[in-house]
């Protein structure tokens, strides 16, 4: 399976492949899309960015870093309208987009859901033996949500979503006190 992982922004927008065979992962290409222009030029160029790089790598799955924080609420609309450009780019590929939070992330490649930039990086150039590879921290970034993904598949982990605090209770008896 080759697992497409994009680090949205409407600044950089970073993407790693990996290419997972039986229980290794290997890195197959990555790389940062930098809009130019108007935020219309920009979502454009993202989208149409990432059309090439899934087509480029054959992605069969894209995972994406979920926006969950900004300074201010007009980086935050931008941020998350860079998401939908790069989600529809890989939903228009026929690939599935799953999402997950910086944190899970994070967890998934250090073991800490609150590591810094620098140690997911370092994990990342470990993981994927790119120890001597020039890569951003936006691409390190897409690699470790690329990397999270095939963690979430190999360990089977099921993603539910929960409708409210009532729901999330009845199917976590065990976590309510």
């Amino acid at each position: 399976m080759i697992i497409m992982g994009v680090d949205p922004g409407s600044v950089r927008t970073g993407f790693g492949v990996i290419l997972c065979e039986g229980g290794a992962q290997k890195a197959c290409g990555h790389g940062i899309i930098k809009p130019q222009g108007a935020h219309t030029d920009k979502l454009q160029a993202i989208y149409e960015g990432l059309t090439r790089a899934i087509k480029e790598y054959a992605a069969d799955a894209c995972a994406m870093e979920m926006p969950v924080y900004a300074k201010n609420p007009q980086a935050m609309l931008k941020l998350g309208r860079a998401q939908a450009a790069a989600m529809l780019a890989a939903l228009h590929q026929g690939l599935t987009v799953v999402q997950y939070t910086p944190k899970e992330v994070k967890r998934a490649v250090t073991g800490n859901g609150a590591a810094s930039k620098q140690q997911v990086a370092y994990m990342v150039r470990s993981l994927l033996k790119l120890q001597n590879e020039a890569l951003s921290l936006d691409e390190c970034d897409a690699f470790a949500v690329a990397l999270c993904h095939r963690h979430r598949q190999e360990i089977g982990t099921p993603r539910q979503a929960h409708s409210g605090w009532a729901s999330f209770v009845r199917r976590n008896p065990h976590r309510a006190v």
